[in-house]
């Protein structure tokens, strides 16, 4: 089976930034690991992947507001923010709900609640892996998660998991 993550990073990511490429795969390679032992997501793996994905020793929650888009879109900081991201992620391993919407929520999370600093587009499709890949389940394509929505728009946060589950709809073999 493809592994989307990986065909993505040595694809278009490498011939832009070999060295991204490298320290993406390393921290997929830690995503992966997390997945097989079925480790819980919490903020604290994301973290260990994030260090690896920005070449730096810490990646703590962000301290202050965070924005992105040269400034145009404000992610604000709450006494509650960092506690409210952990209960996201913590409901991408509820099994009453689908695999394909828990893993874009999960996704979506990390891009609505801009935890890093620094690298939340990165690390949000290393969110999405690990959630498939906890019930043994590798996304065959995978890439930035963007999309032109606002977080208030029901309709629009439907849209990754629908692509999610499009992802992860089995393929007929292919005729060589």
């Amino acid at each position: 089976m493809r592994d989307g993550f990986e065909a993505w990073c040595e694809g278009p990511v490498r011939s832009r930034d070999p060295g991204r490429a490298t320290r993406l795969l390393a921290a997929h390679a830690l995503a992966r690991a997390d997945a097989a032992r079925r480790a819980p997501l919490g903020f604290a793996r994301p973290a260990v992947r994030q260090r690896e994905v920005l070449g730096t020793a810490r990646a703590p929650f962000r301290t202050g507001d965070a924005y992105a888009k040269g400034g145009r879109e404000r992610y604000g900081l709450t006494p509650r923010t960092r506690a409210d991201f952990a209960a996201c992620l913590g409901e991408a391993a509820e099994p009453g709900l689908a695999l394909a919407a828990r893993a874009a929520r999960a996704c979506l999370d990390v891009a609505f609640f801009h935890p890093f600093h620094d690298g939340d587009a990165r690390a949000a499709p290393l969110v999405l892996v690990h959630v498939p890949a906890r019930e043994g389940v590798v996304l065959p394509e995978v890439g930035p998660p963007t999309t032109a929505r606002y977080a208030d728009d029901p309709a629009g946060a439907a849209d990754p998991a629908a692509l999610v589950g499009v992802l992860n709809r089995p393929r007929p073999p292919s005729r060589a």
